[in-house]
């Protein structure tokens, strides 16, 4: 069954453990082409060799395959620390999905298999991963831990945020993040799964929070989740629409061609500040297009991961 007909069949998101590997199957496959050619099918349970470390462990088998130097790794090596966060705020729900398909992935169902994947990877190299859910209240919060029960747990709370509809919750991200920044103690890689929709505008307060949760050294991907083709083109016929706001419940009834231009240039200014803004920070900007699958996401993650070990 592939993945389509798996979600199809669930009806939303009551397997996303299988629908997690299902992802991860599927970029691996492709992985020959792209930069890790020749490191797929063992990448589970090997990690670089970076030059230094100790040659005790060298699978030379594999180096004779790939011409490449990994370092097996063993049942009690935890190499690396993951944190996820999501904004679980009323706009991370849009568009309205009552059936979830492949080809019909809200930004939250999105965000939630995209950090299962992760968590799928980061299981099988026995590494150790946490998480952090937020809308208008810290929502949910679990440290960074290995262990099957603790993964299980992981993923029945994602997949009860992706089910659970979240009705006018407001956005106030610079708050939860200095909180989320407290409870993250070890070095960790931060992953941040957000729209940047804020009912709370505060720049400034914004990329403070942003900046505090790289303390201890810790490293930051956002990953600024959109649907590229509504919320940036605009991509709606002209006729009467009533545009509401999902967080704050204002509304506007206007013709879509009578704003498009201004609405284009204004979101497209704001989503390039935020990346020019991510960069002068030294945070890793990532857009993530909702109707463009996860490779982008998992590409990002063994990037980033690599170079963090």
């Amino acid at each position: 069954m592939n993945l389509r007909e798996e979600l199809n069949r669930a009806g939303g998101f009551k397997n996303l453990e299988l629908l997690a590997k299902q992802v991860v199957e599927g970029f691996i496959a492709g992985m020959h082409k792209s930069p890790f050619h020749g490191f797929s099918a063992e990448f589970a349970e090997h990690k670089i060799y970076n030059q230094g470390e100790s040659t005790r462990h060298i699978d030379w088998k594999l180096f004779a395959k790939t011409d490449k130097l990994y370092i097996k790794r063993y049942d009690d090596e935890t190499n690396l620390r993951c944190h996820i966060i999501v904004d679980n705020s009323s706009s991370m729900h849009y568009p309205e999905c009552n059936r979830f398909s492949i080809d019909n992935l809200n930004k939250i169902a999105f965000s939630a298999l995209a950090s299962a994947s992760m968590m799928h990877i980061l299981k099988k190299q026995r590494d150790a991963v946490g998480l952090s859910v937020y809308s208008d209240a810290y929502d949910f919060y679990a440290p960074e831990k290995g262990s099957e029960r603790h993964h299980q747990m992981l993923l029945n709370q994602l997949s009860n945020v992706v089910v659970s509809k979240s009705l006018n919750k407001q956005t106030e991200t610079y708050t939860y993040l200095h909180q989320i920044a407290e409870k993250i103690h070890r070095r960790s890689l931060i992953f941040l799964f957000t729209d940047m929709f804020q009912t709370a505008t505060d720049e400034v307060k914004l990329f403070e929070a942003l900046q505090h949760l790289k303390h201890n050294k810790h490293e930051v991907i956002l990953f600024h989740v959109i649907d590229k083709a509504k919320e940036l083109a605009f991509d709606f016929d002209n006729k009467p629409k009533r545009f509401i706001d999902v967080e704050t419940g204002d509304y506007i009834n206007v013709y879509a061609d009578t704003i498009k231009e201004n609405y284009e240039k204004a979101v497209g200014a704001y989503f390039e500040e935020l990346r020019l803004k991510c960069g002068q920070y030294r945070i890793k900007y990532v857009e993530a297009d909702i109707n463009k699958g996860f490779d982008k996401i998992l590409t990002t993650y063994m990037v980033e991961s690599q170079k963090f070990i």
